[in-house]
């Protein structure tokens, strides 16, 4: 069943954000190498412990806190959420090492991440 593995803080200033989540919850804060987005991975707590770890990113529009759900199939589920009422909001994007990943929108506006990863370990 798929499941809610990533999450996305929009941010106006992606460096006073990592400063305030550093400062505040201890998580450890990096600027993602794997292209020109102003992207920063978030590990927010040891292995160990339960909970997921996500990503930082700047703010374009009117976006807040968003979740990515793990989908054995971008396609399939694209076409899911289609059918339940809600939309894919961008184009289906090939993040390399990663896998295939969209933007959805819900029947209520929220908008999720859908990623079919590559196989092998995240």
């Amino acid at each position: 069943m798929p499941k809610v593995i990533h999450f996305e803080i929009a941010a106006d200033d992606p460096k006073r954000a990592k400063a305030f989540y550093e400062k505040a919850f201890g998580w450890k804060i990096k600027k993602w190498g794997g292209g020109s987005m102003d992207y920063w991975l978030i590990t927010a707590g040891k292995k160990k412990e339960a909970g997921i770890d996500g990503a930082m990113m700047k703010r374009e529009k009117k976006e807040t806190t968003i979740n990515t759900i793990s989908v054995p199939s971008h396609d399939e589920y694209a076409k899911r959420v289609k059918a339940a009422g809600g939309k894919q909001i961008s184009k289906k994007t090939k993040i390399p090492g990663v896998g295939q990943f969209s933007y959805c929108q819900d029947t209520e506006g929220n908008v999720f991440g859908i990623l079919e990863a590559l196989p092998g370990p995240m």
